[in-house]
């Protein structure tokens, strides 16, 4: 990707030490993990994407994606971007997300329980 289709890469040359480490340019948060824990976002991207048609991967009802071998995520080219998480979500984040995503306060504390820094019951 950084290196053909995108190309702000494409003059880096990196041995599997250096990838591991993560002295790559840029960043790739993907949905489901800390720095974006919502897995529906999956939806967007595949939407923007039209990735079951151009790629032929699909999402499952949990988001999961089939293939298992695929891959997605945001990719940020900035030399000085870096990783960061997403720290546990108070009660009043998760009602303005769920405002913001048109979910109910159920919906939202479902997909991002584990994120969450009270007990919803």
């Amino acid at each position: 990707m950084r290196h053909e289709f995108w190309g702000y890469a494409a003059d880096e040359t990196l041995d599997n030490n250096a990838l591991i480490a993560e002295h790559y340019r840029g960043i790739r948060p993907a949905p489901g993990y800390p720095a974006c824990p919502d897995h529906t976002e999956k939806s967007t991207l595949f939407r923007l994407l039209d990735a079951t048609a151009t790629a032929g991967i699909e999402l499952t009802e949990s988001f999961a994606m089939v293939p298992t071998a695929a891959v997605s995520g945001w990719y940020f080219s900035h030399p000085q971007s870096q990783y960061f998480v997403v720290g546990r979500l108070a009660r009043d984040q998760i009602e303005d997300y769920a405002r913001r995503k048109s979910w109910t306060q159920d919906e939202a504390e479902r997909w991002l329980a584990p994120w969450l820094d009270y007990d919803p019951e």
